[in-house]
């Protein structure tokens, strides 16, 4: 499929890559167009509204606050995050914004930013309309987008397409060496003799120099690692609460302080201690993306946790480390991934959480087994062990923030890739149940599902648990 590694990790900014990262990208998309066809000019005014998913969480998901950034024309992986707040009070003060940095047009969030949840649109929940308005009021440009997961965005133009799922895809599928299944992808290593990150490599070649990769995954790698000190608050202090009203408390400061001051001699006698520094590192990503911080989507902001985590574990635990490892690591899970995206799916509001984290952690289960010397097969296995366990995983985010149960459950699931991983490799790589099967039972089990189940916050934890 004709998704690149780097279509699936990018770097962007919490709390949700479908409601934080998309709707940025898709008014600052539409923003874009304004200028290319000469409307600019004429705009006196712009009018967003959300619906579904998008409407019910929004808020909580920083909605609002990335579609007024994206018409100011910022992206989510470049945006100043300290000027942010001064930024968005200077919309509500002014009411007037900077339309992609140049037409100052007037913006009350109040009235010109709607939130809907109880429409939906049916191509997908998170969807999002955008109306820019002249002076008389009239309609200039009219469009809707739909935040599809993992910061990717679809136009209504490309959703009215016959081959929905191709068309998601940014590029044309012309890899030298493509697959649309685990099965063809088994296939295609057996008949090459290639790992799955030799052949991802390669189907790379499609977009960039092969040294143009390795510098991307360099990249990708570096952003991980700095997300995890900034969340164990290693780069400067931060405020112990998150934000929202639950007072949730950041624990990766006090599990990384504890863990660093233990002596060899209590290191040695807890042989189980590498799985706290496991979940301490998922802790951090997951605090660090709630309060609104740069991450790495992998494949979501709200499962952002697991990948990291558990490569640095394999970068950090296991003996004989190298660049290599962590380049194999990331092409391996990035393979996962894209089946789970283009065979079912990598949104909460679509599918429920166990299109995140059970995704993410069938990603980091592959990218363990295939650097602990895993077969193709035994890699595959891996992946499916780690989604099997996640069947049925409802997205029902407390308040409609990313923070209970989202971090904690990043932790769980890092963890659980760890095991998926070792239990893979204690085989041959023959089992009964496939990774296609486990994806299309996750695609079924999503339809089945009710929507007050996926990210709506209107189930499950989110209404049983009540704000003090």
């Amino acid at each position: 499929m004709a998704i690149s590694v780097f279509d699936l990790f990018k770097v962007g900014i919490g709390p949700s890559s479908s409601h934080t990262v998309g709707p940025m990208r898709a008014a600052r998309l539409f923003a874009l167009r304004l200028q290319r066809e000469g409307l600019l000019s004429r705009v006196a005014r712009v009018r967003c509204e959300l619906l579904g998913s998008l409407g019910a969480t929004g808020r909580g998901h920083g909605s609002d606050r990335a579609v007024q950034l994206g018409l100011m024309g910022h992206e989510p992986h470049s945006v100043d995050l300290d000027a942010i707040p001064l930024w968005l009070q200077s919309v509500r003060d002014t009411r007037r914004m900077k339309l992609i940095g140049e037409q100052d047009i007037a913006f009350n969030p109040e009235h010109d930013l709607l939130l809907d949840g109880r429409r939906s649109l049916p191509f997908h929940p998170n969807a999002m309309t955008l109306t820019a308005l002249d002076d008389a009021d009239g309609a200039l440009l009219a469009e809707t987008w739909y935040s599809v997961g993992g910061g990717f965005v679809v136009s209504q133009e490309v959703a009215e397409r016959p081959a929905r799922q191709a068309d998601v895809a940014p590029g044309p599928d012309a890899l030298p060496l493509p697959f649309h299944s685990a099965a063809e992808l088994l296939q295609r290593c057996t008949q090459q003799g290639l790992s799955i990150a030799e052949l991802m490599r390669r189907n790379e070649t499609h977009w960039r120099s092969d040294a143009a990769t390795r510098e991307g995954l360099a990249s990708i790698w570096q952003a991980m690692q700095a997300c995890v000190r900034r969340g164990c608050g290693l780069d400067e202090p931060h405020h112990p609460e998150l934000p929202g009203g639950y007072r949730v408390r950041r624990r990766a400061p006090q599990v990384h302080q504890r863990l660093t001051s233990l002596s060899a001699e209590q290191t040695s006698a807890d042989p189980l201690q590498q799985m706290d520094w496991v979940t301490l590192w998922a802790l951090a990503v997951n605090e660090e993306n709630a309060s609104g911080g740069r991450v790495v989507t992998a494949p979501t902001n709200g499962a952002a946790g697991i990948v990291p985590a558990v490569l640095h574990h394999a970068m950090r635990h296991l003996s004989g480390a190298t660049e290599e490892r962590m380049q194999d690591f990331l092409l391996t899970a990035a393979a996962i991934g894209l089946l789970c995206k283009e065979n079912a799916s990598i949104s909460g509001a679509e599918v429920g959480c166990q299109g995140e984290v059970g995704v993410a952690c069938a990603m980091a289960a592959a990218g363990l087994c295939a650097t602990m010397g895993g077969t193709p097969e035994q890699v595959e296995n891996a992946a499916e062990i780690g989604l099997e366990h996640h069947l049925g995983l409802t997205c029902d985010p407390v308040g409609g923030l990313v923070q209970i149960p989202c971090i904690e459950r990043n932790a769980v699931g890092a963890v659980q890739a760890i095991h998926a991983a070792r239990l893979a490799l204690l085989g041959d790589g023959q089992h009964r149940v496939s990774l296609d099967q486990a994806i299309l039972t996750m695609k079924q089990t999503g339809a089945d599902m009710q929507s007050r189940y996926k990210e709506t916050s209107l189930g499950g934890l989110a209404v049983n648990i009540v704000a003090c």
